[in-house]
């Protein structure tokens, strides 16, 4: 049986890496993970596809704003 991880809702306090923006997504990797907000994300999605271990989207948030 596989373990289920619990993540962490993304909150106003965390940063796209990118541009400092309100992160949306959370990318996790082997090394470390990576907070983008729904533009960057959306744009390095597919060149981080063969690299990520969970991709957490919550930008379906910015529509209840």
């Amino acid at each position: 049986m596989e373990d289920i991880k619990e993540v962490s809702k993304l909150v106003a306090n965390d940063r796209c890496d990118v541009c400092g923006a309100q992160a949306y997504i959370r990318v996790e990797l082997e090394g470390g993970e990576l907070l983008f907000c729904a533009h960057h994300g959306n744009a390095n999605k597919d060149k981080l596809k063969p690299l990520v271990v969970n991709w957490h989207d919550q930008s379906e948030d910015l529509s209840q704003k």
